[in-house]
């Protein structure tokens, strides 16, 4: 069984909105330099590298959370009775993209629009079975560490094949293209192309 969490907007995105505040008031300030004063708008902001670079800063960005339990069993032969363990295993898979892994030209300028390349969709943690929450339903019989081990990696396959599937990578695809579309507007950019990068 699985259950679906749409991540909130990352903190940063906002931290990346107030810089880009800080850079208004300072044009603002300095187009009120002098004795003539002019007043214009203008809400379009160049993509700087100082820019680009806080959004590479963001790191790992989660865009999809997964909660997954699996029920995985065992059973062991016997002469006069067949030993079982039934285990019961809990994950949170994060879908997302890692910002580090952009390419050198990950954000360019054609034209008047800005054309912008994402890394692919990827599990953020491979780490994701939280062992601590792991019960066991039925034990009966003697197990081993080995055992266990055996009956975790097949938990974690199982909430790998249900999770990492197309339709929620597709899903963490629109929820980051929203997330970006959000940022880029709020940079004053009005033409934009999101593309994703194939290559892992």
């Amino acid at each position: 069984m699985k259950r679906i969490n749409i991540t909130k907007l990352n903190i940063t995105l906002w931290g990346i909105i107030v810089i880009v505040v800080i850079v208004l008031a300072f044009r603002l300030c300095k187009a009120t330099e002098g004795n003539n004063i002019k007043i214009g708008a203008d809400d379009k902001i160049d993509v700087t590298p100082t820019i680009i670079t806080s959004m590479k800063e963001i790191g790992e960005w989660e865009f999809l959370s997964i909660d997954d339990e699996e029920l995985v069993d065992t059973t062991r032969k016997g002469f006069l009775r067949d030993d079982k363990l039934v285990r019961i295993y809990y994950g949170k898979l994060s879908l997302g993209l890692n910002m580090h892994k952009t390419g050198p030209k990950w954000v360019e300028k054609r034209g008047d629009s800005t054309i912008v390349t994402l890394p692919p969709i990827e599990l953020l943690d491979n780490n994701f079975i939280d062992e601590a929450r792991t019960k066991a339903f039925i034990e009966t019989g003697d197990w081993t560490d080995a055992d266990r081990e055996n009956m975790y990696h097949t938990a974690y396959n199982k909430m790998l094949r249900r999770c990492m599937t197309k339709e929620n990578i597709q899903t963490a695809q629109t929820n980051a293209e929203q997330q970006f579309g959000k940022m880029l507007k709020a940079l004053g950019v009005e033409k934009y192309t999101i593309r994703w990068n194939t290559e892992k």
